[in-house]
């Protein structure tokens, strides 16, 4: 099983329109972590989703520390606590 820690910059995020940015944020860190493990299929997990859906749509987080484990051919994202 292996195991990889990123710190994802959000800032991509906020060049959307404010009603966008979370969804926008999701769609940073499912492509910056398809780029990295060069595999196509990444999940992320609940704990990850709920601290960046935590203050709403507008006010996503600025950057998220990700702890990425390699589960049946696909990454698991879950959030370093």
């Amino acid at each position: 099983m292996d195991e990889k820690l990123y710190t994802i910059p959000l800032r991509d995020a906020f060049s959307s329109p404010r009603t966008k940015r979370t969804k926008k944020a999701v769609n940073v860190v499912r492509n910056y972590l398809k780029k990295h493990t060069k595999v196509d299929d990444v999940k992320i997990d609940t704990s990850l989703n709920e601290f960046l859906w935590e203050k709403g749509i507008r006010k996503p987080p600025r950057r998220v520390k990700v702890r990425v484990v390699e589960e049946d051919g696909m990454m698991v994202a879950y959030l370093v606590e």
